[in-house]
């Protein structure tokens, strides 16, 4: 496999080009999800004989998926299942995000609060069998916190990553690509108070990422932040790399409402 399980917390694939398609967060929303991925030109068949997704990319293409998979969304199982399969067939990468490190420590028997759209994804799960929670379980224990393709161009992490800290390894390093940097405070909304790393931004690698739902999609140096909170009734978007096309379906519905507003766009 190209994902392959290490200890290193990022993965260094700098041999790997283009083209990518690039997912924002999908937060459960599997139809939506499908529908993303037919318009880029997958083929994705359900073969209930094998309950294995195959997945036929457009040629000499490959989806990423920047995190988030699960949470607040109607079908967090299949969004997992869907991108599981992706990954076992080479024809997907993904980092984990905040959301699906914490259904991990919880599948892990650790002491997480449940909430913030956890309580649906272990509900859902409970129509699953143990052998699925197994999987699951080491799929997203393994998952690295940022990528890095394409001779070092292009970057991907849930929260973003400033350049000096590109193929480093730390706690501290894992928890800004999950979290991204705070000030210690919380704002009105109870929300930790988020540091905007990528106004002061100046890396030659495009990095890519999500985590703060954004009305529409956010360049800014040479970074753009393509979660545009499909869960919140948004859209779901996907990056084209390196051509920088954006595709994006609307959202089929509002699963979950946003705490705090969604960050404004602004220019490229």
């Amino acid at each position: 496999m190209i994902q392959e399980p290490d200890n290193s917390g990022n993965l260094i694939l700098k041999d790997l080009h283009g083209h990518f398609h690039i997912i924002g967060d999908v937060h459960g929303c599997f139809e939506e999800l499908l529908a993303l991925l037919h318009k880029l030109g997958y083929q994705v068949v359900d073969d209930r004989e094998t309950d294995r997704f195959k997945v036929y990319p457009p040629e000499g293409c490959m989806a990423i998926f920047v995190g988030d998979l699960v949470n607040r969304g109607p079908n967090s199982p299949e969004v997992l299942r869907l991108v599981m399969d992706m990954v076992e067939q080479e024809v997907a990468l993904c980092v984990s995000g905040n959301h699906d490190d914490k259904l991990f420590r919880k599948l892990m028997g650790r002491n997480v609060k449940v909430r913030h759209g956890l309580e649906l994804t272990m509900a859902q799960l409970a129509h699953y069998d143990k052998a699925f929670h197994d999987r699951v379980r080491n799929f997203l224990g393994h998952l690295p916190h940022h990528i890095i393709l394409d001779e070092g161009r292009l970057v991907v992490a849930h929260a973003g990553l400033e350049e000096q800290l590109h193929g480093r390894h730390s706690k501290s390093v894992r928890d800004l690509c999950l979290y991204g940097p705070t000030t210690g405070e919380v704002d009105s909304y109870g929300l930790p108070v988020r540091l905007d790393w990528a106004a002061d931004y100046s890396g030659m690698a495009v990095v890519v990422y999500g985590h703060t739902p954004v009305q529409e999609p956010r360049w800014k140096n040479n970074t753009i932040n393509i979660d545009t909170g499909c869960v919140f009734g948004g859209k779901l978007t996907s990056l084209t790399y390196p051509d920088h096309i954006l595709t994006q379906v609307e959202a089929f519905g509002t699963y979950a409402e946003s705490v705090r507003p969604f960050l404004q766009p602004s220019p490229h």
